[in-house]
């Protein structure tokens, strides 16, 4: 087949994954924004190279005609998250979006495969905008922890190695591995409340420190300068005790000062 044909047949896939890892990763902004803890740590994506695809071909024996139907994971969004308990958190937000329809789920969290590959699949269909017009495609979503990914992706070069003839003491050493990961991302689950607490408030004194910057910024387009070097001397000195509350009571002085500033922009302006 045509270089070009492959182009053609894969252009709608790229473009899939460019959208879907741009919305995952706007998730992830949007919940930190927000103060709150995102389920999705990392989101990557790819689309299978056309040497992967030849081969799955020949194994499943698949004809060019079939492979849009037959192949479910020519592109593929990998999502990775801290705790065994989020990765459900990102399937419920997958269910509840309107922009992607779940086609089938492969749970091999509670179905761990003989090798020790644990993980959460989802087969959907997106549709992505074509200068040939709307396509609904397939696109595998995986969604693991980071000691599953770990795992898996040992997993895979170790397959690709020995051409899925690995040898026994390797797979009994990737048995126990697996072991260890499970009960590495339980330990982890036992204390996740005590993370999410750490990793919460840090979030939320970078927003509120992120906020006072900004106005300190504004202000320093408006105000007298010695004043706003004042506030900022201020801020240093409250940023150095540590204490969120007080940066929070901090920043709404800040904004109160920010509003007079502007109120009276508008009546100089109004005057004018």
């Amino acid at each position: 087949m045509e270089i070009q044909l492959w182009r053609e047949l894969l252009n709608p896939y790229e473009l899939a994954v460019n959208e879907l890892t741009l919305k995952f990763r706007h998730l992830i902004k949007e919940h930190k924004e927000n103060g709150l803890y995102s389920p999705i740590e990392q989101v990557s994506g790819r689309v299978k190279t056309i040497s992967s695809i030849l081969e799955k071909m020949q194994k499943k024996k698949i004809i060019f005609e079939d492979i849009e139907d037959k192949i479910e994971d020519i592109a593929g969004i990998r999502i990775i998250c801290q705790f065994v308990e989020d990765i459900f958190k990102v399937v419920e937000l997958i269910n509840n979006r309107g922009d992607m329809e779940v086609k089938v789920v492969k749970d091999y969290l509670n179905n761990i495969k003989e090798s020790g590959y644990r993980s959460y699949h989802i087969i959907i269909f997106y549709n992505v905008q074509t200068i040939r017009g709307p396509k609904k495609i397939q696109v595998e979503i995986q969604i693991r922890t980071l000691a599953m990914d770990f795992w898996a992706t040992i997993e895979h070069s170790l397959q690709y190695k020995y051409k899925k003839n690995m040898p026994e003491h390797i797979k009994q050493r990737l048995s126990s591995a697996a072991s260890a990961v499970l009960l590495l991302d339980n330990e982890m689950s036992s204390v996740r409340s005590e993370i999410m607490d750490a990793q919460n408030s840090f979030q939320i004194k970078a927003n509120v420190v992120a906020d006072i910057l900004n106005n300190i910024q504004n202000l320093y387009k408006v105000a007298n300068k010695r004043e706003v070097s004042k506030i900022q001397d201020e801020f240093y000195k409250i940023y150095r005790t540590e204490d969120v509350d007080q940066l929070k009571r901090f920043n709404k002085q800040l904004d109160i000062i920010s509003e007079g500033y502007r109120a009276q922009a508008i009546t100089k302006d109004f005057y004018y």
